[in-house]
C-alpha cells in the first residue's frame, strides 16, 4: 500500500503545500498565481515523464543498448472547464548514444502499452503522442 499526505504550510494567504508519501520524501507544491513551486498538475506531468523514462532506461539496459543519456519532455493541453484534466500530451524522447532506432521504438512502445502506470491512468482522459529524437 502507498500512503500520501499533504499539509498546507503557508497560512498567510499563500497556497503552498508540502506533501510526503510512503518513501518519506517531501515535495513542495504551490497553487497560487505567483508560483514558488510546481503545481499538482505539473507534478502529474513530471510523474508521466519520470515513469516512462524509467521504463525506457530499464528496457535499453536490458537490451544492452549503448545509450549515454535520455531526456523526456512533455507538452500538454488541458480542458477549458473543470475538472481541467489533461486532454492531450505530446512526449519527446531525446536519446543520446548509439541506440538503434528499432530498440528505441520498441522501448517507448513497451513503456506505453505495458509498463507505465502513469500513462495508463492519464490515457483515460488524454491522447498521448510521442516523437523520438536521436541527439549527439
Amino acid at each position: 500500500m502507498i500512503e500520501a499526505s499533504v499539509n498546507w504550510t503557508d497560512k498567510d494567504r499563500k497556497d503552498r503545500y508540502v506533501g510526503s508519501a510512503t518513501s518519506r520524501h517531501s515535495i513542495v507544491m504551490d497553487t497560487a498565481p505567483e508560483k514558488t513551486a510546481n503545481t499538482p498538475m505539473e507534478l502529474v506531468l513530471l510523474g508521466l515523464c519520470g515513469c516512462t523514462a524509467s521504463d525506457v532506461v530499464g528496457i535499453l539496459r536490458k537490451k544492452r543498448e549503448p545509450f549515454t543519456g535520455l531526456e523526456v519532455r512533455a507538452e500538454a493541453e488541458r480542458a477549458d472547464g473543470y475538472p481541467a484534466v489533461y486532454t492531450s500530451i505530446h512526449l519527446t524522447y531525446l536519446v543520446r548514444g548509439q541506440v538503434s532506432k528499432k530498440a528505441m521504438e520498441d522501448a517507448v512502445r513497451l513503456s506505453k502499452e505495458k509498463y507505465c502506470s502513469v500513462s495508463a491512468m492519464i490515457e483515460k482522459t488524454a491522447k498521448i503522442t510521442h516523437m523520438i529524437e536521436h541527439v549527439a
